[in-house]
């Protein structure tokens, strides 16, 4: 029989995207695919964000239990509203405002999730991506905005990384709870 841990885990997937066929059907459709592949970028983090919380949250309880003192648990990051962004890329500037925020809302994800479990747990079983925004930045600017779609690609697999990683991070998490 599964733990609860395992369980919770198992009924919760981050959906990945698939960066080229989205592409591809931006490019068939004119640009109208990216209104619903921004909507799913960005419900996908909010989505990630908040069970991330309810991890920390189940991994301060299980620590409380045991008798270690309790963590701070990080803040959530703010949601954004997925719908009113994937409608405001239709004056362009949005979008790249959109990948910067997906961006650097990944980069401050990523360090509060590595700090709170290296201060929950003794071996490291999480590791921060290194996503370099002024470059990609620059890129962006030097092309004129096409580079905007190289950064998005990047943005992409960068959440799709993650997400697997996350996956490899609850697994382990339940294994920790569960031997102790």
């Amino acid at each position: 029989m599964q733990t609860t841990a395992a369980a919770e885990s198992k009924a919760y997937a981050d959906k990945r995207v698939w960066f080229s066929m989205w592409f591809l059907s931006a490019v068939v459709t004119f640009g109208l695919a990216f209104f619903p592949l921004f909507h799913r970028l960005l419900e996908g983090r909010n989505k990630h964000f908040s069970h991330e919380s309810e991890i920390e949250k189940r991994v301060s309880d299980y620590l409380k239990r045991k008798g270690n003192e309790s963590l701070t648990l990080s803040p959530i990051l703010r949601k954004r509203n997925s719908a009113a962004w994937a409608a405001s890329i239709v004056l362009v500037i949005p979008a790249f405002i959109i990948t910067y925020l997906l961006t650097k809302d990944l980069i401050e994800h990523e360090q509060k999730q590595d700090a709170f479990l290296a201060a929950a747990f003794s071996e490291r079983i999480f590791m921060t991506q290194t996503i370099p925004i002024r470059t990609y930045a620059l890129i962006t600017v030097c092309t004129l905005g096409v580079g905007g779609v190289y950064w998005l690609y990047k943005v992409v697999n960068l959440y799709n990384a993650h997400y697997k990683a996350q996956a490899q991070v609850e697994k382990e998490i339940a294994r920790m709870m569960e031997e102790a």
